[in-house]
């Protein structure tokens, strides 16, 4: 089982900068307890959530550290050409001497389709095509995918990736159509804090059905490490709750909500379907030391190839680096 982090650069309060470059030693840190991957969403025109450039905050980690693997969770395909997308992966290859993990996903905000000019209707097929027509620059593979992107056999690429083959993934809730799309092209599943694990199961199964494999499944998770699990919530919750309004908003082109550390009760009442966030708590690894292994545990049980990318979940910088440190310190020692 891999280990690694997600990285989401959430902003609660002080300046963009500082959430900015928090989330970046976070990831030093990570490289220096050894954990094998750190995964960096895409989100445009949200304030809480500040990375719109992924490859910029993988070329700065890629210089800041040495051994982990670094990721998208991922590039929002649909508003990407694929030969300039394909660029920046290869020399982000070099950059990082060969450590990268490319991952898409389709994005769906109302702000991102309106801007980016894209048809809302049709992001899942626009993700298909891009992530197939990078592959095809990439590693010199002919498209088959029918669609705006179809051919580019008369582009050559350079630099040359680095890997003689990178890593692909897709995001999915455990859309069918999605799952079938990557065991048909051998590509991983990122699947989302909120995935339950019977859904990634079955995600699984599927795959498996078409490919004659289990998919490598990147599962991100909530993670919060205390002396009981209500002590664990109670630190998680804050940050949790502010995120499901503040993507709430930018799903609706809303100015993202002032945090206020005192007063984000009234999240409660502004939860929307799209983001569900006691799914978040369910499925995270919360609680005591014990609990957090039984959990990980159960997940390593049902899902033979998992990758973890924990999200530590404070609104407090110090207390994630903390978490990070207790998890290598008293849970990762009795992983498998």
């Amino acid at each position: 089982m891999k280990i690694g982090l997600f990285c989401l650069a959430e902003h609660f309060e002080g300046t963009v900068h500082d959430s900015i470059m928090e989330q970046l030693r976070l990831v030093e840190l990570a490289d220096e307890l050894g954990f094998d991957e750190a995964w960096f969403g895409e989100h445009h025109f949200n304030g809480f959530s500040v990375i719109p450039d992924p490859a910029a905050m993988i070329a700065y980690a890629a210089a800041k550290t040495n051994s982990i693997r670094l990721g998208t969770a991922g590039f929002l395909a649909p508003f990407y050409h694929p030969v300039r997308l394909a660029e920046n992966i290869a020399v982000l290859d070099h950059l990082s001497d060969g450590r990268i993990n490319a991952g898409f996903a389709k994005g769906g905000f109302a702000p991102d389709t309106k801007h980016f000019k894209r048809d809302p209707d049709n992001l899942r097929n626009a993700m298909f095509e891009t992530a197939e027509a990078v592959d095809g620059l990439l590693h010199s593979q002919k498209s088959s995918y029918d669609g705006e992107f179809v051919s580019f056999e008369n582009v050559t690429l350079h630099p040359k990736t680095l890997q003689n083959r990178i890593p692909f993934f897709v995001a999915t809730f455990a859309n069918p159509d999605t799952i079938r799309f990557a065991a048909h092209h051998g590509y991983g599943l990122l699947m989302s804090q909120g995935a339950s694990l019977q859904e990634c199961v079955e995600a699984q199964n599927l795959y498996f059905s078409i490919a004659g494999v289990n998919p490598e499944i990147v599962l991100m998770r909530v993670f919060c490490i205390a002396d009981t699990y209500d002590d664990a919530y109670r630190i998680a919750r804050p940050s949790i709750d502010h995120f499901v309004k503040s993507m709430r908003a930018a799903s609706s082109e809303v100015p993202p909500p002032k945090w206020n550390r005192e007063k984000y009760d009234a999240v409660l009442q502004e939860r929307e379907a799209f983001f569900d966030g006691q799914k978040f708590f369910d499925n995270a690894i919360m609680g005591t030391t014990s609990q957090c292994i039984e959990t990980i545990q159960a997940i390593q049980k049902e899902l033979p190839n998992i990758r973890l990318a924990l999200k530590p979940s404070s609104n407090n910088a110090g207390q994630n680096r903390s978490m990070l440190q207790d998890f290598n310190t008293k849970i990762r020692p009795y992983l498998i």
